[in-house]
């Protein structure tokens, strides 16, 4: 596993293992542990019970996997918070940038209870217990978490969500609800697809061209060499634009 992980240029993402299945193997992030409030983890494809082309840790119902597999790796996950599958909530990632305020009593959908709400491609919640789960291939996964509301926003943002904004988005939504400012939030930008494996077409370049400024270090990028530059810094500078935020691993 450690010779597949590409640390980003802070080296703040961490590989870890869960300590009674040695087989899950996560990503986890200082700054987001260091709040205090939250506990977290970004799941790789190791630690599960399916098999072939879905191996091994699956969380997807519609992969053609079978459906007692896809629980009990869900269980896995929700074991390693000490939790059970019913406390967790699933988004319904359509690549837009809605975002859903979530409570006790959505817990369960996707997992246990069937989701009542389509579109959703970011969970917000400031109510303890709840196990948010937001899913990825290739896309940004987004980690944001205010210590002074006690609230938490878990997004996906793949380019769609990208030249949408998805993070202020989500920062908007949480400020709405919950009073959150920007200064006062950690955010972790988890593992996605890098340069060397992601060319974007034209209209996706032409997207970032409309959506950003025309000095915007990411537009540029788009534009002279349709690829992605994904530092840390430079997707930041898309996904919160301009980094009105400063606490972002």
């Amino acid at each position: 596993m450690q010779d597949i992980v590409r640390q980003g240029d802070r080296n703040t993402c961490r590989l870890e293992y869960d300590r009674n299945n040695s087989e899950l193997a996560y990503f986890t992030f200082a700054n987001i542990e260091e709040t205090g409030i939250v506990e977290h983890c970004f799941t790789t494809r190791a630690g599960g019970v399916s098999t072939g082309d879905t191996a091994s840790l699956n969380l997807s119902y519609s992969r053609g996997d079978q459906t007692q597999n896809v629980d009990e790796n869900f269980r896995r996950v929700a074991a390693h918070f000490g939790k059970q599958p019913n406390d967790i909530v699933c988004s319904q990632q359509t690549h837009t940038t809605n975002v859903r305020k979530i409570t006790v009593a959505d817990k369960g959908k996707g997992v246990v209870r069937k989701l009542d709400y389509m579109d959703v491609d970011g969970l917000i919640t400031n109510e303890s217990g709840i196990l948010l789960a937001t899913f990825f291939a290739d896309c940004v996964p987004l980690f944001i978490v205010d210590p002074i509301s006690y609230s938490i926003g878990l997004s996906h943002s793949g380019w769609r969500g990208t030249v949408g904004k998805m993070g202020k988005v989500t920062l908007d939504r949480m400020a709405q609800e919950y009073g959150t400012k920007a200064e006062n939030v950690q955010v972790a930008i988890a593992p996605s697809i890098c340069q060397s494996c992601y060319e974007v077409s034209g209209d996706v370049a032409y997207a970032f061209d409309g959506a950003f400024p025309k000095n915007d270090e990411m537009a540029r990028e788009y534009l002279l060499r349709y690829q992605t530059t994904p530092s840390s810094e430079d997707i930041a500078n898309c996904l919160f634009y301009k980094k009105e935020t400063e606490n972002i691993s």
